[in-house]
């Protein structure tokens, strides 16, 4: 992949929930899973753009802890398809430097797809590029529970007092510390909602709703998203004035 970045300003961060794949089947007069393989293309091919204009960190919302809910059937299903596609994807991850790493609970899955999700990691580990996060079988709440827990296990033990608890100390117990937050959210597929997906880390993101479909979106529509986001004014509490003088005095 070459360097062939758009000209405009980048987001350090794109998180994007990644919906629609079952309906895009069901319009096509396919089974719901169909849409499944036909998102992985797509998930292809907004790696490979990420790459190619140099955006430092990718998440994709692949699989919440609400997805249980659904037919057993379509479930297992997705799980094969995880497993088989970290096999396929995991070395032209490794070729373009990507690293890998998968966020969420995964003490729910199959021990195959823990182990290859962690053969995975350890391959990619050193790799600087692109950071791809996959949240699988992840929720907000949860990760927010989860954090609690690290940190009043932490104050039993002694290592932590209640007054030192602060945000940055939440924040380096969430699921992935030390990386940015997302700049910019998309969703695909209609829905103008957040759906569980990173509460904490999207307190400031700006949102970008989109009626495509997963398995259709592509570069353009990314890049679509990315001309959108250069567009706004993040104030981050600030006035536009303030922001507006900031930005006069940096030029």
């Amino acid at each position: 992949m070459e360097s062939d970045s758009v000209d405009m300003q980048l987001p350090r961060h794109v998180a994007i929930i990644m919906d629609g794949n079952g309906r895009w089947a069901q319009k096509r007069g396919l089974p719901r899973y169909a849409g499944h393989p036909a998102g992985v293309e797509a998930v292809r091919g907004v790696v490979e753009a990420c790459v190619a204009m140099g955006i430092p960190v990718l998440t994709l919302f692949a699989f919440s802890s609400e997805n249980w809910q659904r037919p057993q059937k379509e479930v297992n299903l997705i799980m094969d398809l995880f497993m088989r596609s970290l096999k396929k994807e995991i070395r032209r991850l490794d070729r373009n430097q990507v690293r890998l790493r998968v966020i969420g609970d995964r003490s729910a899955f199959p021990a195959k797809l823990q182990k290859q999700i962690e053969e995975a990691e350890r391959l990619t580990q050193t790799n600087t590029g692109l950071l791809l996060q996959v949240a699988a079988n992840y929720g907000g709440r949860w990760d927010m529970t989860q954090a609690a827990r690290r940190l009043a296990e932490r104050i039993q033990s002694g290592e932590l007092t209640p007054a030192q608890v602060d945000e940055a100390a939440v924040s380096q117990h969430l699921a992935f510390p030390g990386v940015p937050e997302p700049d910019l959210f998309i969703r695909t597929g209609g829905e103008k909602r957040i759906s569980n997906f990173l509460l904490w880390q999207c307190a400031y993101t700006e949102l970008y709703f989109t009626d495509q479909l997963w398995p259709d979106f592509n570069r353009q529509t990314l890049e679509a998203a990315i001309l959108d986001f250069t567009r706004r004014q993040r104030r981050f509490g600030r006035t536009g004035e303030q922001v507006q003088g900031k930005t006069a005095e940096a030029s």
